[in-house]
């Protein structure tokens, strides 16, 4: 069985963090394995407390876990403080080059309600690790957080986009579109030299009550299906597929927002 390995915070509720992610990889036939950077104190309505775990304690993980089961994709989610972004780096220096490991980032900034994720002096160190990304999948606040663009406009994101490929050195930029009034259309940019093609990807709308966990069940399922080997435009296609039929089989479980119905 193929192994995907997340690199996130520990969400209690099992909506979001390390353990949805876990529930996608293996939903997708994927091995999952995790690192933990952050405990947290959450339920569905809103985050409590964010605890970073010790900068090494994680780099330990993540050098053990890449020793006994290494990884044939790997997610990165929510790093909470510059020094466990660090560890994550010094782990990440340690993937075996052979093995050309794709990686998806998914850079958390902060939760639904609002609660910081990453701590602000840890931007520049969020911004180096994109030169290793295969992926990176922001929301709308947060590609504007990365690039310093107005993501106001279709123009904006693919401006915002083009500097996540081009200048930051990401592979490929999937800019999800949620935030946005009217159609939630996502936007894919690929690197192609020294320029990025796009590709605006159509997004519905689903009423209700506010989902949790879209975003990392999103960047799972894409790092699933890169494990599996499928190729990254059609990962992508496939990762937005099952967090469609995920939000249409979310219940509500608790506080404010539904937990997504994993497939």
């Amino acid at each position: 069985m193929r192994v995907a390995l997340s690199i996130a915070g520990s969400d209690p509720t099992g909506g979001a963090g390390l353990q949805a992610d876990l529930q996608v990889f293996r939903s997708l036939g994927v091995h999952g394995t995790g690192v933990v950077t952050a405990l947290t104190v959450q339920d569905t309505a809103r985050v409590h407390q964010v605890l970073p775990v010790f900068p090494n304690v994680v780099l330990d993980q993540l050098r053990v876990l890449l020793r006994d089961l290494p990884p044939d994709a790997v997610k990165l989610g929510a790093l909470a403080s510059d020094d466990v972004a660090r560890s994550v780096q010094l782990g990440l220096d340690e993937l075996d080059p052979a093995r050309n490991t794709p990686l998806v980032i998914d850079p958390v900034l902060a939760a639904s309600d609002g609660t910081p994720l990453l701590e602000r002096r840890a931007l520049g160190t969020l911004q180096d690790l994109l030169a290793r990304a295969t992926l990176v999948t922001p929301n709308l606040p947060e590609a504007a957080a990365l690039t310093d663009c107005d993501v106001s406009t279709r123009e904006g994101v693919e401006a915002a986009a083009a500097t996540l490929v081009n200048h930051l050195g990401a592979s490929a930029a999937l800019v999800k579109g949620g935030h946005r009034e009217g159609a939630p259309d996502d936007l894919l940019a690929l690197r192609e030299g020294a320029t990025a093609s796009f590709h605006w990807l159509p997004g519905e709308r689903l009423e209700g009550e506010a989902l949790h966990g879209t975003g990392c069940a999103l960047a799972a399922a894409i790092t699933a299906e890169l494990a599996r080997e499928m190729e990254l435009q059609a990962a992508v296609e496939s990762g937005r597929r099952y967090v469609r039929e995920a939000m249409l089989a979310a219940r509500s479980r608790g506080g404010r927002a539904r937990l997504l119905g994993m497939p």
